[in-house]
C-alpha cells in the first residue's frame, strides 16, 4: 500500500534546549554531559561544538580537548522529556499515527493511498504539512527540527539527516534509487562497523555497489543479504508502530557457515551489543536483564540471562555480560549457527548514568 511516511528529527536536541533555556549560550559550543575533568562521556553536542568535532559517545576528556571553550552542561533529562511530550503534542495534532522512536525523533504515517495512486503527487503534496510542523515548533517551541518526506521509514529517516539543522528533504519514488547510489554502506542502519568492513572488503563501498552487484551477500551479512539489497533500491515495508511500550530489545546474527571460531563469535557479539545499545539509546531507557541467544546446527536453541540490581544502557556493559553468560554456562561447546544479544526489563536510565560518570 502507497504511503506518505515524515520523519521528524529534533536538531541537537539536548543541547539546543540548554541553548534555548540559557540564551548567552547562543552561538557558542555547548556540550551536555559530564565535564572534562571526570570519568565520562558526552551526551550530546551543539553544532558550534561539532565543528571541532566533538559528537556524541565521544569520552568528555576528548571533548575538552578538541574544544577548549566548550561550555559543558548536566543533562537535565527530566526537562528533556518533557519537551519532548509537548513536541509530540505537535505532531499527534497532525496524525494520530506516530510512532515516537525516542526523546528526538518520530515516524508520522501521513496518509495510506489507494492502490493506484501517483505516490509522487501525494507526497509533493505533503510538503506544506512539513512546513506547517516545522513552524509550529519553531514558533511554539523555539526550537528546530528537520524532516524527511518519503514512501517508507528507511527513506523518510535519511532524508531528516540529509539538510540539518532545520532541512525538508522530499524524496520521490522516482528519484530514490539515484538518491541512494552515492551514500556510503554505513547509510543504511543495521550495517555496523563489522559489516561494513566486510562489505568494502569485497568492493562494495557505496550503496549504488550494493544495487549493481551481482554478488552474493549472504557470506557477508548472512541470513540479512535480501533485507540489506531491498533497502539499497529503497524498499522497506515496516509499518509505523503505534504501541508505546517495549517490552525487549533484541539482535541476531546467522552465520553462512556454523561457527565456533572465537574472534569470529567476539566480533558478531560487539555488533550485536552496538545495536542494542543504540536502540536503548534512542528510547531512553535502559535494561535490568541481559539475554544471550545461541542455535546449534541441529536447529536446537538456548537461552541463558542473568538480572542485575543497576540497569546498564552502553556497549561495553552489554558485551561484557554477553560474553560472561557465553563462558558461565559454556554455550560454545560446539558451532553456532546463529548468535543473538536480547535485553529486557526495560527502565529509565539511572541519575548517575544520565550524568554519564563511572
Amino acid at each position: 500500500m502507497p504511503r506518505v511516511i515524515f520523519h521528524v528529527d529534533m536538531d541537537a536536541f539536548f543541547a539546543s534546549i540548554e541553548q534555548r533555556d540559557h540564551p548567552e549560550y547562543l552561538g557558542k559550543p555547548v556540550i551536555v554531559g559530564s565535564p572534562p575533568d571526570r570519568r565520562g562521556v558526552v551526551c550530546a553536542a551543539s553544532y558550534e561544538a561539532r565543528q571541532f568535532k566533538v559528537r556524541s559517545a565521544m569520552p568528555s576528556r576528548t571533548a575538552g580537548r578538541l574544544c577548549p571553550h566548550g561550555i559543558f552542561v548536566r543533562p537535565r533529562m527530566e526537562v528533556y522529556r518533557a519537551e519532548s511530550q509537548e513536541i509530540m503534542k505537535i505532531l499527534r495534532a497532525v496524525t494520530p499515527k506516530v510512532e515516537r522512536v525516542s526523546v528526538d525523533e518520530a515516524y508520522l504515517e501521513v496518509a495510506e493511498l489507494p492502490e493506484g495512486t501517483d505516490t509522487d503527487t501525494a507526497l509533493e503534496a505533503a510538503v506544506p504539512v512539513a512546513r506547517e510542523i516545522k513552524r509550529r515548533i519553531q514558533e511554539e517551541r523555539h526550537l528546530s527540527a528537520s524532516v524527511g518526506i518519503a514512501s517508507n521509514k528507511f527513506l523518510a529517516k535519511l532524508g531528516s539527516d540529509f539538510q540539518k539543522p532545520n532541512g525538508l528533504t522530499l524524496i520521490r519514488e522516482k528519484d530514490k534509487v539515484a538518491f541512494l547510489r552515492p551514500l556510503s554502506v554505513r547509510s543504511i542502519h543495521g550495517v555496523g562497523p563489522v559489516t561494513a568492513q566486510s562489505l568494502t572488503d569485497r568492493g562494495l563501498h557505496t550503496i549504488g555497489d550494493i544495487q549493481d552487484t551481482e554478488m552474493d551477500l549472504s557470506p557477508m551479512v548472512g541470513s540479512w543479504a535480501e533485507t540489506l539489497k531491498h533497502r539499497a533500491m529503497g524498499i522497506d515495508d515496516r509499518p509505523v508502530d503505534l504501541s508505546e511500550d517495549r517490552k525487549s530489545i533484541s539482535a541476531e546474527n546467522t552465520f553462512l557457515d556454523d561457527t565456533d571460531d572465537r574472534p569470529t563469535l567476539r566480533a558478531a557479539l560487539k555488533e550485536l551489543a552496538a545495536d542494542v545499545a543504540e536502540t536503548l539509546e534512542k528510547h531512553a531507557l535502559a535494561a535490568l536483564t541481559v539475554q544471550v541467544k545461541v542455535r546449534y546446527s541441529d536447529f536446537s536453541t538456548l537461552t541463558r540471562q542473568v538480572r542485575l540490581t543497576d540497569p546498564i544502557a552502553n556497549t561495553a556493559d552489554i558485551y561484557r555480560l554477553a560474553c560472561h553468560l557465553l563462558a558461565r554456562h559454556q554455550l560454545v561447546t560446539k558451532p553456532l549457527r546463529l548468535i543473538g544479544i536480547g535485553v529486557s526489563t526495560l527502565v529509565p536510565p539511572m541519575r548517575e548514568q544520565l550524568l554519564l560518570s563511572i
